[in-house]
This record gives structure tokens, sequence and C-alpha cells, in this order.
């Protein structure tokens, strides 16, 4: 099912440059012609094909890149308010040099490409310069974040960005799972986000962020950036904790004592950071970075900074470029603080507007029934948003129950038609670990989306043959304790249907026997001997 309503423009969300006098407008305009223009006859920035030799032995990538500076396109961006306070200033805008996390009237900010400027190129330039870019050493554009640096950061200097090659992630057909037990689904994919340098998919954005305050803290701008800090429920503070080390910035992690894995806990630890263990939930945690960013010289890298976003929305255009720029029918996030939905939301519908596709997927977003603010506002009729505290969830990195971003995810399950559904701690678990017996091995956050996915196909709202794509949040062995849990059947309440614990046996021939003999009975109905 493709989705049938989405804005007419990217409205509020992405805008093209203004003057102070003019008359304000939250409307992408893009005159016809621009998305006529051929990357090779008249775009003036297309590189000349050329040779390439290696490099000298005494020179690096970024050295490198230096030497070969990409042209200037005169491409730009800058925070705007999110969305435009109705009386506010309908001009109101920083630049991403300044450090600011809220607009005047204390809202949110977001990122606004100039897209006049972008649409001067067609988008068969964009796609053949994206695709020309995957796999390659040539700094920075082998990230798969980077390799889309003109919807990114334009205007950052590539000796300023800090990357480990992030992105380029697999895109997992799920072929069994979708036939053998979501009724024939022969068009089922999940997108391993989770296969990054530190284990998710909060790497794409932390790439984008610690590039900035690495820009920040160098000349000519020298801010006085001491370090830079976060709240987490365990993978944002293993991004910001590896991105941080390698760039030589300090890290400062507040996490909720014993809410965290200990897979996710020593990443922070093993990097270097100040972890600071507190006797809170996330959105304590959260607050208390606020107040201390209020007053230290820390650069805030929660979700409520908006250049993370920029790097996570290249996950969507990632996914459109390994279906050969086929748009899907469904794609389905988990949803926690929910910049994430929105930043996908964010790269499709850019990809839409500047001609690279011709529409957007249908959104789905997934919240753990312990954690799930915007369902209860989605089933509302989006009436009503009552921030809860959450319960203890297995999905501990989407425990969540007073999002930053729920006014962005409303936009963008609004502009696609989308919906939001819900997974009990047992529906979870079950759809991870029935996934994983297919091949997977999926996180906690993954058995959410797939159970939405499970709901979603029994109400016959997503089809048997929509091109369906579950985003994998993260890596499986980052919770392995709750796998550990469940196929050990030591899950309060819970019966662990799909539990397969090791068998115990003697180290003797007919012991084994007898206990293989017995299993293949049970699968095949009689085991085939020799004996």
């Amino acid at each position: 099912m493709a989705a049938t309503t989405h804005a007419a423009s990217m409205s509020f969300l992405l805008s093209h440059p203004q003057s102070r006098s003019a008359t304000p407008s939250h409307h992408l305009q893009v005159h016809p012609a621009a998305r006529r223009v051929r990357c090779c006859a008249t775009d003036a920035a297309a590189p000349a094909v050329t040779t390439k030799h290696r490099r000298a032995a005494d020179e690096n990538i970024r050295e490198e890149a230096a030497r070969h500076p990409a042209p200037k396109q005169g491409l730009s961006a800058w925070y705007e308010p999110f969305p435009p306070a109705p009386n506010g200033d309908p001009n109101e805008r920083y630049s991403l040099d300044e450090i600011v996390y809220r607009s005047s009237s204390g809202g949110l900010l977001d990122v606004r490409h100039d897209m006049e400027a972008l649409a001067r190129f067609s988008g068969a330039y964009w796609r053949d310069l994206f695709d020309s870019r995957v796999g390659r050493t040539t700094w920075p554009y082998g990230s798969g974040v980077w390799s889309k640096k003109e919807f990114v950061l334009p205007e950052i200097e590539p000796d300023h960005i800090v990357s480990l090659f992030e992105g380029n992630s697999n895109l997992f057909w799920a072929e069994r799972l979708g036939c053998d037990h979501l009724g024939g689904m022969n068009d089922l994919w999940v997108k391993h986000c989770g296969i990054s340098h530190t284990g998710s998919f909060k790497d794409l954005g932390m790439t984008v962020l610690v590039s900035q305050v690495n820009r920040l803290r160098r000349a000519p701008l020298s801010r006085p950036i001491a370090g830079v800090g976060c709240a987490s429920t365990g993978d944002t503070s293993a991004a910001l904790s590896a991105y941080c080390a390698a760039a030589g910035i300090p890290a400062i992690v507040f996490l909720p004592a014993n809410r965290i894995s200990l897979e996710q806990l020593i990443q922070p630890i093993a990097n270097g950071a100040t972890v600071l263990s507190l006797d809170t939930d996330f959105d304590g945690c959260m607050r208390l970075i606020r107040e201390v960013t209020a007053e230290l010289p820390i650069y805030l890298a929660n979700s409520l900074n908006s250049l993370r976003l920029e790097g996570q929305k290249t996950a969507a255009i990632e996914i459109l470029q390994q279906f050969d720029w086929e748009v899907p029918d469904w794609v389905i996030v988990p949803g926690g603080n929910l910049g994430n939905i929105y930043a996908f939301y964010k790269g499709f519908e850019m990809c839409r507007v500047l001609g690279l596709v011709d529409r957007v997927p249908r959104l789905v977003c997934a919240q753990a029934a312990n954690a799930n603010p915007l369902y209860g506002y989605y089933k509302s009729g989006w009436t009503e948003f009552q921030p809860q505290v959450a319960r203890p969830t297995f999905a501990s990195a989407i425990q969540i129950g007073d999002p930053v971003s729920v006014d962005r995810a409303v936009v963008a399950l609004k502009a696609t038609n989308g919906i939001v559904e819900e997974a009990t701690e047992e529906e979870l678990m079950n759809a991870m670990s029935l996934a994983d017996r297919t091949g997977m091995f999926a996180c906690p956050h993954t058995g959410v989306a797939l159970a939405a996915l499970f709901k979603l196909r029994d109400q016959r709202i997503i089809g048997s043959n929509d091109r369906t794509v579950v985003v994998s949040t993260a890596h499986g062995l980052k919770f392995s304790q709750s796998k550990i849990d469940y196929h050990d059947s030591q899950i309060e309440d819970m019966a662990c249907k799909y539990s397969n614990p090791p068998v115990s046996v003697k180290a003797d021939f007919g012991a084994v026997m007898d206990v293989l003999k017995k299993r293949l009975k049970a699968i095949f109905g009689f085991p085939h001997t020799t004996s």
C-alpha cells in the first residue's frame, strides 16, 4: 500500500532562504525548470572524469582530500524554530555555528536546507552522485552519512569531519520470517542500522554532531566547548564516547543506574568518557543534563539537538539507494524519544521534494506498551498528549515516558498517513526470538517493531505483497542478558514460547543418540538412522 497523503511540500520542515524583508513562506517553492537540470550537460559543479592515481605513501586520506577539494556549490543550512511559533518572528533563524538548542519561544529547532540551491541539480544528479560514493575510502564519502554530505552539513570542511565510516548497513531480506510466519510476505526487509561502529543507529547522528563540535572548537571559530554531554539509555552514550574519543574531545555521560545492559555500560567506560550513574530514569537524566549544559561549557548531544537527526535521516536515503531508488510501501521504526521516526520522514521527504523519488512510504512508529505515550496520543486522535513515567521494558533504549521529539513524530506520522502501534513485553520478546530463529539476531527494540508488523498483518492493514522495511536500531549482542533470560525461561509471567535452552548430556555416544533421536522425532516424526 503506497502512501496516499502527505504534505504538498516540506512546509515548515524544509524551506528556502528568505531575506529579512521578504514575505515569510513556509512552503518549498522550486521552479519547475530546476527539476529538469541534467548533471551531464548543465551542472557547473559536476566533476570532470579524470584518471585517479594512488596517493603517495606518506599521505593520508584527509591530506588527499585536501588536495582535491570538492567544488563549491553554494549550499547552506541553518536552524529554524520547529514548528514556527504562531506569534513568533517568522524570520527567526540561527547559524549552525551558534550554540543554541531552543527557539526564542522555548520550542524545538530544526535544521533547514537551502532547497532552492539544492534544486539547481536534478534528482538524477543527486542519485548518481550518492551512488558513486558507496563503499569508497575517499574521505569522507566512504561513510554512509557523509556520502550524502550535501544533504547533511553542506558547509563543513572535510578536515573537520569525525567519521568512523558509519552507515552503509545491511538491508536484510527476511525471507523465512515473511514467508513462513507472516502470511507469505516475500518482500520483507530489515534495515540493520545496528551493524555500525558502536552497534546502534546512534552513530549516524553522532558523527554529524561531533563533527560540528570539532569545527566549533577549531580555529578560526575556537568556541569554548570543554566537552560534549548526553543523557542516555545506553546507545547514545556509546556513540558519543566513541566519536569524542576519535576526535580527542572529552565526553560526559549521564546514565540511569541499573537500567542499561552491561554491554552498553562498558562502551563509554572503555572509550574514556566520564560516566555518571544516577539514581533516576532517563527522563531524570535528561532534566539534569539540560541544567548542567546551561551552566557549563558542555555541548548537549541529545536528540533535542537537531544536528543528530541530519545524520539519522541518511538511513532513509540509504534504503532508497538499496532498492535502486524505488520507494517501499511501509517503514516501521521503534520509537522512544521519537527523533528517529521524524528523521526517517525527513530523509524520504527531502528526496521526494528534490526529485530523487516520486513519493514517500507510510511510516509506523512502534512503542513498547510499558513506555507508550505516543501510542496513547495517537489513539486519542491526536487530541491530548499525556507524558508518563515509563515502566521497565526489555526494550530499554526506548523506555522514555516524556519524549523530547513528540511534536516532530506527529508531523512525520500525519504527513505519511502513518500509524502508531504498541507491543507488550511478551509480544516483543516472542517476535525477537522468532526472528532469531529465521537467521537474525535482533535486539528487543527490533522485537517491538516486528511485533507491530505482526499486528498490522493480522489486521490486514499491511498486505502480503507490500514492500515493508523494519528498522533494527541496535545489535542483538548489546542485549544478550535478555536473550539468556528468555531462553532459560527465567522471565516472570512469560511463557517464553520460542525458548531454546541447551541440553545437558553425558559425554556418552548412547546418551547423545537418545537426545538426538528424540529431537529429530519431534521435528520430523521419525529419525532416519543407519542403526
